[in-house]
Formats: structure tokens, sequence, C-alpha cells
């Protein structure tokens, strides 16, 4: 399978819907297939790294909803981020909703900061990203650089592109509603569900991306106004086309390698 044309084939013939045991099953067999890993055990939640042993390690957060996917369906990221970086890329598999809801994935991703020693690099995509700024902002000094791939970061309403039909991968209704599922009836109001909200000012530099067609997109550039006005370093990269975790197929999509790369050399302190 290659190019986007493909791509696209490729997630139309697998929807993601159902019940959230049905969604699993459908993203599993939707994403890409990739190395296993290591299993780990840290503060007592189960990870898997990918790459080395050793080296500052990246702790990058799965997206899913906080319903669905792992570190299995994000391993040919990993892998690809690990093998660019040359440092251990670690992904925590964290309690998903409805079975153990809001604060249960926070939770676990912070006690995995909290065994991991040093300084870490952060990052995650979708419901992953917004798990990766708020851990960041519950362990401030902890985290040297930031990455999101398309963060889910506002629910107040002020986002432009959530009504757009235009993303294959995520529409505005589906995305409520695996939120509601992990938030549940305050979804709304909960301070967690908009990290757009909160004092920004303390985060280190920050590297993020989005693609023109998907729904989260301003939940991205309101992000990105945001960390300008708190004075965060941020260096951004706006794809055309594309759709939700694009990031997910390296092998398929050129666009995707390069995101990845960039997220690597952000990492490693590189600029641009």
């Amino acid at each position: 399978m290659r190019g986007w044309a493909a791509l696209a084939a490729h997630i139309s013939a697998h929807p993601v819907a159902g019940t959230p045991a049905q969604m699993r099953v459908a993203f599993a067999a939707l994403a890409p297939n990739g190395p296993v890993g290591e299993c780990v055990m840290l503060g007592g939640v189960p990870c898997v790294r990918f790459g080395p042993q050793t080296g500052v390690p990246i702790l990058w957060m799965h997206g899913g909803g906080l319903v669905f996917g792992s570190p299995a369906t994000h391993a040919a990221m990993a892998q690809m981020m690990a093998d660019y970086a040359g440092r251990p890329v670690i992904l925590p598999q964290y309690r998903l909703a409805p079975e153990h809801p809001w604060p249960a994935p926070l939770d676990d991703i912070l006690a995995v900061i909290d065994a991991l020693p040093g300084p870490i690099d952060l990052g995650g995509d979708s419901a992953g990203g917004q798990l990766a700024l708020l851990a960041a902002l519950r362990r401030p000094g902890r985290v040297r650089r930031l990455a999101w791939v398309s963060p889910n970061t506002d629910r107040t309403g002020q986002s432009t592109t959530r009504a757009r039909d235009t993303d294959i991968m995520n529409d505005d209704a589906q995305d409520r509603n695996l939120a509601q599922l992990s938030f549940g009836p305050h979804l709304f109001i909960h301070p967690d569900a908009s990290p757009l909200l909160a004092d920004l000012s303390a985060l280190p530099p920050v590297w993020v991306t989005a693609a023109t067609n998907e729904v989260l997109l301003d939940d991205t550039l309101l992000l990105i106004a945001a960390l300008g006005r708190a004075g965060v370093d941020a260096t951004a990269r706006i794809e055309p086309g594309l759709c939700h975790l694009w990031v997910l197929w390296p092998d398929t999509l050129t666009t995707a390698a390069g995101a990845i790369a960039g997220i690597a050399d952000h990492f490693n302190g590189a600029k641009g």
C-alpha cells in the first residue's frame, strides 16, 4: 500500500465503530503492522519500549480517544521515531474508558513519569497529545521538550473546524462521544478537557503538527496562538490535506515519515 489514495481506501474499508470492544478490534485492524517492542513496567504501568535501552527516554502517548489504541497500534510510528532519534521511545499502556474513566489515564502517565529518572521528552497524538500536555503541566520541570500531533485541547466551542466533513478518519460526533466515555457529563466544563485554557507559560519548547482536513485542526491552531501569547517556544507544521492520525502510516506517506523525523529532531534539540 503506497500513497494517500491507497491509505484513504484502507481507512474507508476499516471503519472504527460500535461498542468500545468493537472499536478496539477495528482500530487494531486499521493500524499498520509494526515491531513488538520490549515490555517493561514503570510505576506499576505496563509499557512497551522501542529502540535502544539507554538514552534520555521519549515518552509517547498513543491516541484513540481514551477508549481504543495501544502501543501495538502505534508501533510502526514509535520504532521509526526511535530510529531517527537514536533513543528509546516508551509507550505506556494506560487504562482506557469506559472501564477506567478520567483521571485514570492521566494518573497512569504521571506514575510512569515519576518512575523515570531525570528529565524526559514527552509527546502524543490526538487524545494522547492531550495527555502529554496535561502531564507536562502537572509535572513542571520534568519535561525537556514536548511534541504533539493533532492534540485535543478544547471543548468550549471555540473551534470552527469540528463541524467539517473532510476528515475521513474522524468526525466531531465520534470524537465527542469518545471523550464523554471518559469524562462523562462534565466533559464541557472539566478543565482537563480544555487544556487550551490552562496557564501554558511554564511549558518547555514545543513542536506541533496537524492536517488541514481534520476536524481537530482548530484545536491545534488555537493552541499555537495560546502558546505564543504565553511566550512558549513553539514550532508548528500544518500539512495540506490528509486526515487525523496520518502519522501512523510512515511507510505509506512520506509526510508521515517527515513529521516523525521532525519530532525526533525537535527532541534531539534541532531547530525548525
